[in-house]
């Protein structure tokens, strides 16, 4: 081994210990493939906050997706958001009025709450029009089955925004699981696209029918560093500092039969439970690159392959 790659080899497992003292999970994976690189309690089931609005989003898009549906039409906030608690995020108040796009950036770049519920109810209403079950619950049945869909075997969304403290069932999902949820999630190009803005003007309309904007901005505090555009924050008293961020390198192009093979280059980082969540997250992601690069140098084996210590 060469005494440079050695030092960084070395560099980048300091990194990482770090980063494992720091958590209570982690995932590090190919967005491309889903093939993890690395993991700590990857398969623990714990709380995750407002991760779920991960699966809130993308039950959203692939409804509209599927229905051909305009996410410009407009969604009333539902009264029940009292129950979330005081007013945060953008303060939506009960009767507001704000389309279904600006709802999704509002849930995605600044974690709201508000947005999330309004979203579940407006949605869940076109899913579940011949069923018995309330909005709320046919959005959230449609959530779960997109986690079975997704293979996320050890998790349980209960409500669209994450708040864990609601219901008696409790909420619960892995990293390895998220990790499934982001690379689904990244493929998605509005879905990205959503989750990359720093900032973003949104319109809402009051219930006395006055228009007014608010300026959202995006908790995500590593955005646009080290190529990361995405994904998303959560918090709660039970789920700790938790962040997932993703980051993407110019693709690789080489020639093999006379053909340009071109192969994406994306990491997922998936962080649960954390001291110092994007410290640890940009930690991991710095020492993802270093494994990355040693398993597409082997070939990029989705079985057998271990991380080089």
């Amino acid at each position: 081994m060469a005494l440079p790659h050695f030092v960084k080899l070395l560099a980048s497992l300091a990194l990482a210990a770090a980063a494992h003292a720091q958590t209570a999970a982690y995932v590090i994976s190919d967005s491309t493939t889903g093939f993890i690189l690395e993991q700590s309690a990857a398969t623990r089931k714990l709380q995750v906050g407002s991760l779920t609005k991960i699966a809130t989003a993308m039950v959203v898009l692939d409804w509209a997706a599927a229905s051909k549906a305009d996410l410009g039409q407009l969604a009333t906030i539902p009264d029940r958001i009292a129950a979330l608690g005081a007013a945060q995020g953008v303060g939506f108040q009960p009767g507001d009025q704000c389309s279904l796009r600006d709802l999704l950036y509002a849930a995605l770049m600044q974690s709201d709450n508000a947005a999330a519920a309004a979203l579940a109810e407006h949605v869940g209403h076109e899913l579940g029009r011949n069923g018995e079950m309330s909005p709320a619950d046919s959005f959230v049945a449609q959530m779960n089955a997109l986690a079975r869909h997704l293979g996320m075997l050890r998790t349980r969304f209960v409500n669209p925004h994450g708040l864990d403290h609601l219901e008696r069932t409790v909420p619960y999902s892995t990293a390895e699981d998220l990790a499934k949820l982001t690379s689904y999630a990244m493929a998605n190009s509005a879905f990205r696209f959503h989750v990359s803005q720093k900032e973003r003007k949104i319109a809402i309309t009051t219930a006395t029918g006055e228009t007014s904007s608010y300026l959202l901005r995006n908790t995500n505090e590593l955005l646009g560093t080290a190529g990361i555009d995405g994904v998303k924050t959560g918090t709660t008293a039970r789920a700790g500092q938790c962040v997932i961020i993703s980051s993407g390198k110019p693709p690789e192009t080489r020639a093999e039969a006379g053909q340009q093979i071109i192969t994406p280059r994306r990491l997922n980082v998936i962080v649960l439970g954390s001291a110092a969540r994007f410290d640890t997250a940009a930690r991991l992601l710095q020492h993802g690159w270093q494994l990355y690069d040693s398993w597409a140098a082997a070939g990029r084996p989705m079985k057998g392959w271990k991380a080089p210590r």
